[in-house]
């Protein structure tokens, strides 16, 4: 993987799309070809680790589920908010599980979806919304505050996930620089 100011959210994504993920099988499906993949035959109820792409579909034509342990829902969404808005300071940053935000993308895409034909979805979707936004700009402003400090440690700065830590090394360059030009002595 490139170095990580170089990259972009879209890397991240596609880097997602090909990962592994495990899948439960809803119903049989025989042999199926995707260019040069040949997935199946498979049964009713068994579970299978596949890359995201190709869940992904199998999901969307009915074939799937995500397996409880990869997939992101409303529990998954609740404990992040919770942490992040209730138990962490302000200058506490906690890691997010793997993928978080590609997960999530998808997370409220299916919501969206899914809130078209049935109303339920959708008070759902809005709440989730509301969970996300309130996440992201937590973090977004402890990330601001890292960035604009000299307190940023190897260690604080894992927990950052791989979007977050794109934002910070760019806040942190600009901001330096900044420092540095507001600073000069002379050089007028």
């Amino acid at each position: 993987m490139a170095e990580s100011s170089t990259l972009t959210i879209n890397d991240l994504d596609f880097d997602f799309k090909n990962t592994s993920t495990k899948i439960v099988i809803l119903k049989n499906l025989k042999p199926l070809k995707i260019g040069s993949i040949t997935i199946g035959p498979l049964k009713k109820g068994i579970d299978i680790e596949i890359q995201n792409w190709i869940a992904s579909e199998l999901i969307k034509s009915g074939y799937a589920r995500y397996h409880d342990e990869y997939a992101m829902n409303s529990i998954s969404l609740n404990k992040i908010h919770w942490r992040e808005t209730r138990l962490q300071t302000g200058r506490q940053i906690s890691s997010l599980p793997e993928y978080f935000y590609p997960k999530l993308r998808r997370y409220l895409n299916s919501l969206k979806e899914k809130a078209v034909s049935d109303a339920s979805f959708a008070v759902e979707y809005d709440r989730s919304i509301r969970l996300a936004h309130d996440i992201v700009n937590c973090r977004l402003k402890k990330i601001v505050y890292l960035a604009a400090t000299s307190m940023q440690t190897e260690n604080i700065l894992r927990n950052l996930a791989m979007e977050e830590r794109i934002l910070y090394s760019d806040i942190h360059t600009k901001i330096s620089k900044w420092n540095t030009d507001i600073f000069k002595v002379g050089g007028f």
